[in-house]
């Protein structure tokens, strides 16, 4: 049996609690945004705002909402902290999921299709913290930093050490 990893920010609703929508602020504490800071590989989540509103649509849900964050990331060629002031905008459709009439999978790849939606919830935390993910840079560089590629060792050769050894001066005897 595996086991989940633990979410690093999740405030889940019910479909069926809230008929009519809801709309939220979230603002992870302290100890949630080191989780969510972990998770993204960030050196800190400083301040971390989402507003979302859920509401029925004509084909399932609507996500909507706006994510405001303070982090740090790590430049990849210095290693030098790079900060990142996040404030982004998003609209996501969710779908219920359907149970299949037949054993048949059938599997559809489209750029607009829905999340969707199982056990009858919804996740807000995750979806924020999915909406600052994509917010991110994968590859972050500082203005400036550039990669120089090192030189390459010259070839030793095991001859190269003896003819080393062979023009050494032999020791005065006396």
């Amino acid at each position: 049996m595996s086991v989940l990893p633990e979410l690093p920010f999740s405030v889940p609703v019910r479909l069926n609690q809230i008929p009519g929508g809801v709309t939220r602020t979230l603002e992870p504490d302290v100890a949630a945004r080191a989780r969510i800071a972990r998770a993204l590989d960030l050196a800190s989540l400083d301040a971390f705002v989402a507003d979302i509103s859920l509401k029925p649509a004509a084909e399932g849900w609507r996500l909507s909402g706006r994510v405001k964050a303070s982090a740090v990331q790590t430049c990849g060629l210095s290693l030098e902290p790079l900060p990142v002031e996040i404030d982004s905008a998003f609209s996501i459709t969710l779908s219920e999921a359907v149970e299949p009439d037949t054993d048949e999978i059938v599997i559809t790849v489209e750029d607009d299709s829905p999340d969707l939606i199982e056990d009858g919830r919804v996740d807000l935390g995750q979806y924020a913290v999915e909406q600052l993910a994509l917010c991110l840079d994968p590859f972050p560089r500082k203005p400036g930093a550039e990669f120089v590629q090192p030189e390459e060792p010259a070839e030793v050769s095991p001859f190269a050490v003896l003819k080393a050894l062979q023009t050494r001066t032999p020791p005065e005897q006396g």
